[in-house]
């Protein structure tokens, strides 16, 4: 498998943002490369950017792997840098952001348990929560994902400020396992649908929970712009782990802490519709291209069950971890939104 590498995009004093190939706590722009893969006969299909590396992915990532194994040589260790002396940003420039939402069992069940709906009037919770188990269990084997689009321009690096916009009461975290697509996607079966994600990251697809809901046009469903679209309402990051280092992307472990008090701690093989089904489905319904980021559901543990909801000064920290490789963490200050 060779030296575990993470791609990142990264930027210092003031100069505009690089991709870069990330050893341990050491960073080499892709641009950087080119003397010693010159000399090795390879080269790499890209104009310096994480985007781009991804668009042509399956010829790139064997020669960032021998990049990767060669990096503790003298010849690229001079033009490495520490991470610690470098602005992180978002990894990639995501094309496309496709959501899941209600994607995660037990968090879908205590809604249900929550709620008051017509289908459970007269239930006690015991049997609202089999009631929920039944229906999920009936939707994992026969339903579909449900998917929202959410708005690229919301995304943000894994350290930057998360401005809540004044007139809004109510925004709140949602830890999730983004995968990032590294070939065109297009009717593929689920047994191949892993073949198609270049690698995994860390993402929080904040959300406006007062504007979920359009009491002014119920029948019109979600206003997922409304509630979705905020600006900074997508830190991603710190990197993008290739697929071959994060291995069974249903073993993962996600963990939000807000204010130093854990919020969210749940595996991903609690999805109801686990990565390959979102990739089907989705290659249905349209062209997956490298770069499009799939955002797969958040589990139990969002601040509305908690009665506790995003407000200036406080401190989100978020984190993926798995037996093979984590994908890191990101924290996130709250502040006001500057009109």
């Amino acid at each position: 498998m060779g030296v575990p590498y993470k791609l990142g995009t990264f930027s210092a004093a003031g100069c505009p943002p690089f991709g870069a190939l990330v050893v341990g706590e050491r960073a080499i722009a892709f641009k950087a490369l080119g003397g010693f893969l010159g000399r090795e006969g390879l080269d790499l299909h890209c104009d310096g950017s994480t985007l781009s590396i991804l668009e042509e992915w399956t010829r790139n990532e064997p020669v960032l792997q021998r990049a990767a194994d060669a990096l503790p040589g003298a010849d690229l260790a001079a033009t490495a840098m520490p991470v610690s002396a470098l602005k992180i940003h978002a990894p990639v420039a995501s094309r496309n952001v496709i959501c899941s939402g209600a994607n995660y069992f037990k968090h879908v069940v205590d809604i249900i348990v929550a709620q008051t709906r017509p289908e459970t009037e007269g239930m006690d919770a015991a049997q609202r929560r089999a009631f929920g188990v039944a229906k999920m269990t009936e939707r994992k084997a026969n339903g579909t994902p449900y998917f929202f689009v959410k708005a690229n321009s919301t995304i943000i690096g894994p350290f930057d400020e998360v401005s809540l916009p004044p007139d809004v009461k109510t925004m709140d975290w949602e830890l999730e396992l983004g995968v990032v697509i590294g070939k065109r996607a297009r009717f593929v079966k689920r047994e191949q649908a892993l073949e198609y994600v270049a690698g995994y990251l860390v993402v929080n697809d904040l959300t406006v929970r007062e504007r979920v809901n359009r009491r002014d046009s119920q029948e019109m469903g979600m206003d997922w712009v409304g509630s979705k679209c905020a600006p900074t309402a997508l830190p991603t990051g710190p990197y993008l782990v290739p697929a071959k280092f994060v291995g069974d992307p249903q073993n993962l472990l996600i963990k939000l802490v807000h204010n130093g008090k854990t919020m969210q701690e749940e595996g991903t093989d609690d999805m109801i519709f686990d990565c390959a089904r979102l990739i089907e489905s989705l290659s249905k319904f349209m062209i997956l291209q490298p770069g499009d980021l799939i955002c797969t559901g958040s589990p139990s543990g969002n601040g509305i069950h908690h009665g506790v909801l995003l407000k200036a000064g406080d401190v989100m920290e978020g984190t993926i971890t798995g037996p093979l490789a984590g994908l890191g963490t990101q924290r996130n200050v709250c502040v006001d939104e500057v009109v």
